[in-house]
């Protein structure tokens, strides 16, 4: 009979896990066993407390599973790479033909070494990688691992015919192949260099230049290097002759000019052109900058303006992958918020029949690419679904932007191999993996179907709930609800915060590695008895330029922070929530949020954690506010606008995590505030991991991170 198989399970289980809970459970069990019906009910909570899935309810759930990222791909599409990170452990992809994907690589530790920038041979049999992350201001490259033979950034390249692992070509990155193949070109302290592929082979610089030269790009006839160097207050488009070994400058000019393009024909050149820096100033990139689009003969070298934006389009707008573009059917590209969105310009090179191709409220662009021919654009985007991403399509001559993804995925960078369209998706239950587009059915289907963690569950997922709210002035502000309706009683809340600020968080798992763990946690947490909102405050991106601009924001007065408190009330009015148990959570900006809310709103925010924030904007503010444009006569205003300004009314615990070889934020903002608050007796845990970065580049680090934050809020909130 079927209760004494699973009775005979139960008495097997207490000897398999000398439980004595379970013992109690059994004995229990044979008590009631000649009540069927309350039998049926007790077997299914039996059930559920045996179940592996059950008892493994950690992080691992929706922590585990591979995030793919770096797509590149053949010219005649035949062969695609990419990059997975399978819990710390990258490795490369490739999928050639008709056969199915297989790793290039056999990287088995989780040592927190990146892997980037893709890139194929002409002729598609050859690929080249770039593994290990830039130097910091002392030139050392991120070691999260503590390696003791130290870290490199460095060159690889593999010979798709042989059945070698990739060869280690030379420290650098940013490669390109020579139009023959033989050769590539790359990038290393701030000058270009040539090599061949051969192991032993020694790399010699292609020229000698002052400033830092990157970005070259052959001229369409191969004999020609269009190149920026950036020279500080000002930067070049330059011209280096691979037959005549001489530079030339385009139109040089007491001015910042970058991403020069090649016209198709490589009689001219396109660049977008800033104003220099003025003695003293501090360029604020945040706030936006004028910039003008360029043309320029590449052989007299005399260029023109075409086109001026006519409001402060640049920084945000132009911080893309590809922000200018020549097409094959002769028009420009290139990407503008002056209408208050950002969208892309379609123009002649002459500046002449300007078009917005991706029009529309409500909709920002983010990437794009072209498709053989240059006669229509593919590109990412929120329009008329404003809290996710899909693809779109739309002509370069005409716009009329039609759908190519629809439904409650997120898709994100569009590009194509051969005339194959390929992206990278995600859902609410699985981060970003490598998908191809079938354009005529709207649909997409993932390239590598991945062996998931034993422990991942897409089955414990909770569907984000869209949240709209006001804030105190009246600001209309988005967020994500993770909530699990399935269960009754009242539970404490978690207001979370993104980073950036110029980032938006969406209806699924994120298309940053950072932000889609960020959501994997906000997902452990709701299926661990917490509500939890994301909240889009102000300064972020996704809702429109002046949403992202708004006034008074950061250290010119911290605007932004209404929104936070605006999230918390909002939780406080549901009737699941207890209001008197508020936390909060967020890293970098949200970081300095997280200590915001736990610094001036004690009677709200009960505890925090608070991954490497801003605590001080006046500290070292060129550094710490990381091109927000402050001067000498803002800091009193940048330390009011700071938690370091209210720590009187601190007094919540707080849980601080911060990397010690952080880039983004000094280390000392943390080190500051924590000697500050334990002089003032104030509960605080700290968490610190020396040589990481600020984004964490080691799984054992952000599994160390989450688990602690779960256990921090367990303990003080529940």
């Amino acid at each position: 009979m079927w209760y004494l198989i699973i009775f005979g399970i139960l008495v097997f289980g207490q000897f398999i896990f000398l439980n004595s809970f379970l013992t109690r459970i059994a004995g229990a069990f044979i008590t009631l066993i000649s009540n069927y019906y309350l039998m049926k009910k007790i077997l299914v909570v039996l059930i559920l407390l045996i179940s592996p899935t059950v008892w493994g309810q950690g992080l691992e759930r929706f922590h585990s599973y591979p995030f793919e990222t770096e797509f590149a791909a053949s010219a005649d599409g035949k062969n695609v790479a990419w990059v997975v990170n399978d819990q710390g452990k990258r490795n490369v992809m490739i999928k050639t033909g008709n056969d199915l994907p297989h790793a290039i690589t056999n990287y088995d530790q989780d040592d927190g070494q990146e892997i980037s920038q893709l890139v194929f041979s002409p002729n598609g049999t050859k690929l080249v990688f770039v593994r290990g992350g830039g130097a910091n201001l002392h030139g050392q490259n991120p070691n999260p691992s503590s390696l003791s033979e130290g870290a490199e950034q460095a060159i690889y390249f593999k010979d798709l015919s042989s059945k070698n692992l990739p060869s280690r070509i030379a420290q650098g990155n940013s490669p390109l192949f020579t139009p023959d193949g033989l050769k590539i070109l790359f990038a290393k302290g701030g000058q270009i260099y040539e090599t061949n592929l051969d192991i032993n082979a020694v790399p010699k610089l292609l020229f000698v230049a002052r400033g830092t030269n990157y970005a070259p790009k052959f001229s369409p006839n191969g004999l020609e290097i269009l190149f920026t160097s950036d020279r500080g207050d000002h930067s070049f488009s330059g011209i280096y002759n691979t037959v005549s070994k001489k530079i030339r400058w385009i139109a040089p000019d007491a001015s910042l000019d970058n991403f020069p393009v090649w016209s198709p024909d490589g009689k001219q050149i396109a660049f977008i052109r800033y104003a220099g820096i003025k003695i003293n100033e501090i360029k604020n990139y945040i706030a936006g900058i004028k910039f003008s689009v360029w043309i320029a003969d590449a052989e007299s070298l005399k260029a023109k303006m075409v086109w001026s934006s006519p409001s402060d389009d640049g920084g945000f707008a132009q911080e893309r992958e590809k922000p200018l573009a020549w097409t094959a059917t002769n028009r420009i590209l290139f990407y503008s918020e002056h209408t208050g969105w950002n969208h892309i310009y379609s123009m002649n090179p002459d500046g002449s029949d300007l078009k917005d191709i991706t029009p529309g409220n409500q909709s920002e662009v983010e990437n794009f690419t072209l498709d053989a021919a240059g006669q229509n654009i593919y590109f990412d985007g929120n329009k008329d679904d404003i809290d996710r991403r899909h693809i779109w399509k739309s002509s370069v001559m005409n716009g009329n932007p039609t759908a190519i993804t629809l439904g409650d995925g997120i898709e994100m960078y569009p590009a194509f191999g051969g005339t194959q369209l390929y992206c990278f998706r995600s859902t609410i239950n699985q981060p970003m993996a490598l998908a191809r587009i079938d354009e005529l059915k709207k649909a997409t289907v993932v390239l590598n179907v991945m062996v998931k963690a034993p422990a991942y569950s897409a089955q414990s997922f909770i569907k984000p709930e869209q949240v709209i709210f006001k804030a105190a002035d009246g600001t209309t502000i988005h967020g994500q609800l993770f909530i699990d309706r399935k269960t009754t009683g009242k539970r404490a809340g978690i207001v979370y915060m993104h980073g950036g600020p110029q980032r938006q968080m969406l209806l699924g798992y994120h298309y940053m590695d950072y932000y889609s763990g960020d959501y994997s946690f906000n997902q452990f947490m709701a299926n661990s008895g917490y509500a939890v909102i994301a909240v889009n405050y102000r300064c972020g991106i996704g809702y429109g330029k002046n949403f992202r601009l708004a006034k008074n924001q950061g250290p010119r007065g911290a605007s932004e922070y209404q929104d936070v408190v605006a999230a918390a009330k909002f939780l406080q009015t549901l009737p699941e929530v207890e209001p008197s148990k508020i936390g909060l959570w967020g890293g970098s900006y949200g970081g300095y949020l997280t200590a915001m809310g736990l610094s001036r709103n004690p009677e709200i925010f009960k505890a925090g954690v608070d991954l490497h924030g801003v605590h001080d904007w006046s500290f070292d503010a060129q550094d710490a506010t990381n091109g927000w444009g402050l001067g000498k006569n803002d800091m009193d205003l940048a330390r009011s606008s700071s938690p370091v300004a209210d720590l009187s009314k601190w007094t919540a615990p707080v849980l601080f995590i911060h990397g010690d070889d952080d880039r983004n934020v000094q280390f000392q903002q943390t080190t500051d505030l924590v000697t500050k608050l334990r002089e003032k007796n104030v509960p605080l845990e700290l968490l610190v991991f020396p040589d990481e970065v600020h984004g964490f580049l080691r799984y054992e680090t952000w599994q160390n991170v989450f688990n602690s934050a779960k256990d921090f809020f367990d303990r003080k909130l529940k």
